[in-house]
Parts: structure tokens; sequence; C-alpha cells
């Protein structure tokens, strides 16, 4: 196994009377099953995408920037990672089915993969000097999945992105590689404008944006119980294993944000 560690906006594959809308973000109605068959569908038919998975934070990001908003609406899968976009699509009377997080959809997807004999490929992860979490969590899928084919991860050095010489080499290596699927983890806005511009180069492969899953799938950082991921108190624990990273994020902006989210869904409802 290899480790390696702007283009036009494609128009989503999938049927878009089926998304509902949130704060002005259109959001699939789909589980996370669904989400998955939807993928390997789309693979079967030669077809590549983009998997978007909005949370309280992306949702007020995208509000604010046209750009964002234009990259989210053009994916072909949008997904609700937060458990308010779930509350609040109950309280406006459009409820989504369920949460879809995208640190289970790497887990749901390689699983199916195996079983597809489809190709898989990780890029981001947090770089640690030597530590590697891109080839631990390749490693780790590899060992949980037997079959799965990992045929690239790679851990991109700050400014890859811009760094001319540095992206020519990755999207070589995509080329090389052929992945059906790519799991982004740079966290967004970033993930999602570099999975823009590889659909340039692969144009066939599935993406995920899916923030921190590798490192968690690494064990670089622990991923609350799954008690608090199904009561919607998984950022409760994020912010306790991460309090000065996360407190200005959560507690200055996310809740008001998702009060924000929620009285809003609860006054569309009423309109």
């Amino acid at each position: 196994m290899e480790r390696f560690g702007p283009s036009r906006h494609h128009q989503p594959h999938g049927d878009a009377r089926r998304r509902i809308r949130l704060s002005g973000i259109g959001i699939d109605q789909v589980t996370e099953q669904q989400a998955v068959a939807r993928v390997l569908d789309a693979i079967d038919s030669g077809r590549g995408g983009q998997i978007v998975t909005p949370n309280v934070d992306i949702m007020a990001a995208a509000r604010c920037s046209r750009e964002l908003r234009t990259i989210i609406e053009a994916s072909d899968l949008v997904v609700a990672d937060g458990a308010p976009l779930v509350w609040a699509s109950k309280l406006a009377g459009t409820p989504l089915p369920e949460r879809v997080a995208g640190s289970d959809l790497v887990w749901s997807l390689s699983e199916a993969a195996a079983g597809r004999g489809l190709k898989v490929a990780l890029l981001g992860g947090t770089p640690d000097g030597a530590a590697r979490p891109t080839e631990r969590a390749a490693d780790r899928l590899e060992r949980r999945y037997p079959g799965l084919k990992v045929v690239g991860a790679w851990c991109p050095p700050m400014g890859f992105d811009r760094d001319e010489s540095q992206w020519r080499a990755l999207t070589d290596r995509f080329d090389a590689a052929a992945p059906d699927l790519v799991y982004v983890g740079l966290g967004f806005p970033k993930q999602e404008h570099v999975m823009v511009r590889l659909r340039a180069t692969a144009p066939q492969s599935w993406f995920l944006g899916c923030g921190a899953s590798i490192d968690f799938i690494a064990g670089y950082r622990r991923r609350a119980p799954k008690w608090m991921r199904r009561s919607g108190t998984e950022w409760l624990f994020r912010l306790l294993s991460e309090p000065r990273r996360l407190a200005g994020r959560y507690l200055l902006n996310d809740i008001p944000e998702a009060v924000k989210l929620l009285a809003g869904a609860a006054g569309q409802r009423r309109g």
C-alpha cells in the first residue's frame, strides 16, 4: 500500500426534492445506511461525488459566506452531522430520519468498500512531529475490515494546498491510486475547498469531508461514548477533552447559533 499522505462546482446527482431546508441550507433526508447505498449506487454507475456533513458550526459559517453555501448546495450528498439540525428539522415539521455523522460514515463506508472490493484513500489528520495519524488510521481500518484496499494515506503539511509543487505531487498520487472513496479530514471549510479541487483530478471518486475522524480512528483523539452521541451531547465531551481549543467555539459561537437555529425552525413551522 502506498502511503501518501479551483475547479467548477459539480451539480448533485441526488433528488433535490428530498432535501429539506434549514437556515437556507438543503439537507438530504437520508439515514446513514441510505447514504451509503446512494454512494455505492453512484460508484456502480461510474459517477463520483462529494459528501458534506453540516453541523451548527458549518451552518453558521455558510450563512455568512455565499461561496460556502454554493459548495454545500452543489454537493451530491448533504447529511446532518449535528444533532441540533435533527432537532430543528422536527421543529420545522420536516423531520430528518437521524443524525448522520461523518465520523460514523467513515466506518460504514469502509465496511461496504471491503465487501465490494473498492479502493479507499485517506487525506488529512493532525500532524504531530514524527507521528503519522493517517497511516495509523489506515492500518486500523484494514485490520477492522479484512480485504479493505487502502491505496493512499497522506498527512499533508500546513499550506500544502497553496504550494504548487506539493499540490501537483498530491494529484499525481491520486491519478496513480485511482481511489473510489476518499476521506478528507482537514476541517471545514479547508477540506471542502480541497475536495472541490481534487474532483477535477478524480471525477469518478467519492469524497467525504470528515473533520477529526482520521484522528479518532487513529486513536489520537477520543470520541464521545455512544450514549453521548445518541443524546446530542458529543459536543460537551469534546469541550471537556479540549477546553482551551474549543471553549470559545462552542460556548461563544455554537450554543447561540444552535438556539438561533431551533428558534428559526419553530418559526418556520408556525409560518
